[in-house]
């Protein structure tokens, strides 16, 4: 009778899986966009298509959520677990389409490197969260942790010094501002994958 209140499974901990499966993908479409500018259109389509897909997940997980009553731990966490990833994937399609928009056609090494930062926060995310299922995994989920605050931190270091570059540069006010757009963009990524780490440790030390 109450069947309908039960989610089947592990369906929301897959949901969390495709979200962060899509998030990585993107992630990794862009650094390669950002290693070398080739067919930017196509790969700009492509990061937008993965953008789509997270969107389908994200919009399921949400109906999921409503719709049941048991949840594996608090539904406000899990609502702002599922947003922060949705977010990440935003900010990785939203820094794709400017370089599209902005009609770049050359990188720059420490975007390009603020883009494999990115990469490495999505795929330890990916990491972190698919343990969840199990939450007894503590010390393996705290030191994943610490490492995604710790590539946040050398995003911070890369942006400093890539925005101190562009300044150096002589190039144009106008590159100036779109590259400086994206470089914010990406770093914001990053940030965002810090607040995850956090929110993480604290469905852990809650629940665990």
């Amino acid at each position: 009778m109450l069947e309908w209140l039960m989610p089947k499974g592990d369906a929301f901990f897959d949901d969390f899986d495709a979200q962060c499966q899509a998030t990585v993908e993107g992630a990794r479409l862009l650094h390669l966009l950002l290693t070398d500018l080739q067919d930017i259109p196509g790969r700009v389509r492509s990061i937008k298509d993965v953008e789509h897909r997270g969107d389908s997940v994200t919009h399921a997980a949400f109906i999921r959520l409503n719709k049941h009553f048991i949840t594996p731990f608090d539904r406000a966490q899990m609502h702002r677990l599922l947003s922060s990833i949705d977010d990440v994937l935003d900010l990785i399609d939203a820094a794709a389409s400017r370089l599209s928009y902005y009609e770049i056609s050359r990188p720059l090494p420490d975007c390009t490197e603020l883009a494999r930062l990115l990469l490495a926060c999505t795929l330890k995310v990916q990491e972190v969260v698919s343990l969840l299922r199990e939450l007894k995994n503590r010390e393996r989920i705290f030191a994943g942790c610490e490492e995604i605050k710790s590539l946040e931190s050398q995003a911070d270091d890369v942006l400093r010094h890539g925005v101190a570059q562009l300044f150096k540069s002589g190039v144009d006010p106008l590159t100036v501002i779109k590259w400086k757009e994206i470089y914010d963009i990406i770093e914001t990524g990053t940030d965002k994958c810090q607040s995850l780490a956090n929110l993480i440790e604290g469905v852990v030390l809650e629940h665990a």
